[in-house]
């Protein structure tokens, strides 16, 4: 079968708050209007990824691949079509924390950027400000 990567809906958020959670990944403040994007094959959540928009600024998060699907390609294709769609809505500028990522977000055109860089409506989000530890690594991106 085919990966779908479709819009994702409130029935989405349980399944995908279990495999960010097993991962490790902060989902205290997840909620159904966080969680942007599915990747989908056999009626099975592969991947997921999230974002928080503010105007002509998003915050990307909680990216993830179940540990059966990394290196599938399917990461990119979710960061590749969340950008799209943030275009479509008027983002002109993402934001993003990693801990263990900065490679992966680096090929697909990220740039490092130092914390005081980050624009307020990012430095006053949970993930910024609290969810994500101090050494997390800043990148941005104009799609």
């Amino acid at each position: 079968m085919t990966l779908t990567i479709r819009a994702a809906t409130p029935a989405d958020l349980d399944p995908a708050i279990e495999l960010l959670a097993d991962a490790g990944l902060p989902v205290e403040d997840l909620k159904a209007g966080s969680l942007a994007l599915v990747a989908e094959k056999e009626e099975k959540i592969q991947g997921v990824i999230g974002r928080e928009v503010y105007a002509d600024i998003a915050l990307l998060r909680s990216l993830l691949v179940s540990g059966d699907a990394r290196g599938t390609g399917i990461g990119p294709a979710l960061v590749t079509a969340l950008e799209t769609a943030c275009l479509a809505d008027g983002v002109g500028e993402l934001w993003l924390l990693t801990i263990d990522a900065e490679a992966f977000f680096a090929k697909l055109g990220y740039a490092t950027r130092d914390r005081a860089d980050a624009p307020d409506v990012i430095r006053n989000t949970r993930e910024f400000s609290g969810l994500c530890p101090a050494d997390a690594v800043l990148m941005s991106k104009r799609p």
